[in-house]
């Protein structure tokens, strides 16, 4: 196991977490009198239970692991605050992340007044693991790997990736928000090989629910200890445990869905092709593309004008000239296809 006292910021290694009478009991009351809550019943009266153990218990099997090896908080974005709160000292400590790259990662490290490192990934949108362990500076604690990646929608190549994790002094944090489009076996199961290993997912893409706002954090559980300790003590609504333990009820249908949305992705990366306007369709194995255009301004407020809403991501490093087009329903991807082919040459 990895030497967490030598990674955690002093102030959290010292930290006394806020606990409540409902988090430290584990039996089965019948009456609480504990929290100062109005007690007449109306589904919502009672403050939820702070450490998640009922949705825990029931998304670690699906996951492939122990119910102390995850955390949950409000969207992927919480989740990932916790890693500079719990590593990064701000104006000392430094993180890096892949480019180009997910916007977040950069904002986060901002507000936490934490420098940033970017490394940029090659012409293929990989990357070689020596490459990037030599640009590291000795200051960097994080490293965020974003795969598949957003915004290029290709995987990270898997063997680099576990050179990467085993040749790193700090944490690594490999967002999985798409994984499930991927086809590739997620990293949750292989936890316990890599103690410096935190994968990050969220019910909004594939699970479909974008409005709960529910991210889900998987690692060693003397990190994931710590992160408990220094979330908010309610982070998570009743209303969001109910829903997203009422989604894993549904699994099979989410992963028919998953299929279909694979499937539209691979005809609307060929329609796209045979677009005038278009110049390369960037493979995918996320439920977005990444599509060049001869004049992507242009072709972005022809969407536009037309009520289509699309990414644009032509200031990212390597892609200029691109756009992102999230994949829809089968309606909605003829009609940018038709929307594109209205474009006057």
């Amino acid at each position: 196991m990895m030497d967490l006292k030598t990674l955690l910021r002093p102030e959290i290694r010292e930290l006394k977490p806020y606990s409540s009478a409902r988090s430290e009991y584990h039996g089965e009351a019948t009456v609480w009198l504990d929290a100062n809550e109005n007690p007449f019943p109306n589904g919502l009266n009672r403050y939820p239970d702070p450490l998640h153990r009922n949705l825990r218990e029931a998304l670690a099997p699906v996951k492939g692991c122990n119910p102390e090896q995850l955390a949950l908080g409000n969207g992927s974005d919480e989740v990932l605050d916790w890693v500079f709160r719990a590593f990064c000292r701000p104006g000392i400590d430094e993180v890096a992340y892949l480019t180009p790259g997910y916007g977040m990662y950069e904002v986060l490290a901002q507000v936490q007044g934490v420098a940033t490192q970017k490394v940029p990934l090659d012409a293929n949108f990989n990357v070689v693991a020596a490459e990037v362990l030599s640009q590291l500076s000795l200051q960097v604690k994080v490293l965020f790997i974003c795969s598949p990646n957003n915004p290029t929608g290709n995987c990270i190549d898997a063997g680099q990736l576990e050179k990467i994790i085993q040749q790193f002094s700090g944490i690594v944090v490999l967002d999985e928000a798409y994984q499930e489009f991927s086809g590739q076996p997620s990293w949750v199961k292989r936890l316990e090989e890599f103690p410096n290993l935190l994968v990050t997912q969220t019910f909004s893409k594939a699970w479909g629910m974008a409005g709960l706002r529910l991210g889900c954090i998987y690692g060693a559980p003397e990190i994931i200890q710590v992160f408990q300790a220094l979330k908010a003590p309610y982070n998570l609504n009743q209303l969001t445990l109910d829903a997203a333990l009422k989604a894993l009820s549904g699994e099979s249908e989410v992963q028919a869905q998953v299929l279909q949305l694979v499937g539209e992705r691979e005809l609307l990366a060929r329609a796209l092709q045979q677009c005038p306007e278009v110049v390369h369709v960037f493979p995918s194995e996320a439920n977005f593309l990444l599509v060049r255009f001869s004049d992507a301004q242009r072709v972005k407020q022809h969407l536009l004008q037309a009520g289509i809403v699309v990414r644009d991501r032509t200031q990212q490093p390597g892609c200029s000239g691109c756009l992102r087009i999230t994949v829809g329903t089968p309606a909605e991807n003829q009609r940018v296809l038709q929307t594109l082919n209205t474009i006057k040459t």
